[in-house]
């Protein structure tokens, strides 16, 4: 679910809040209950949650472990991507 972003036009309160796509935008300020809350235009925001989601689930055979290999050979010049991204 993504989170969204608002701000109250009367007192100027920043609000986050996680929402289905679908949902209708929120209206009443949390902090000042005025109906004056509106949707700031953003970048998305999103929660990944779970460990190593996209390791153990998207590779396969002896690559599922790559953080754990200790034998990396070459290619990668820091970062912590491990020379997977497509900056190398």
């Amino acid at each position: 679910m993504p989170i969204y972003e608002y701000q109250c036009h009367a007192c100027g309160h920043i609000h986050e809040a996680l929402q289905k796509l679908g949902a209708e935008p929120l209206v009443t300020c949390p902090a000042c209950q005025e109906p004056e809350l509106k949707k700031k235009i953003s970048a998305a925001g999103f929660r990944l949650k779970g460990g190593g989601w996209y390791e153990t689930d998207f590779k396969s055979g002896n690559k599922k472990n790559v953080a754990g290999d200790n034998n990396s050979g070459g290619g990668n010049s820091g970062g912590g991507c491990a020379g997977s991204c497509a900056c190398h």
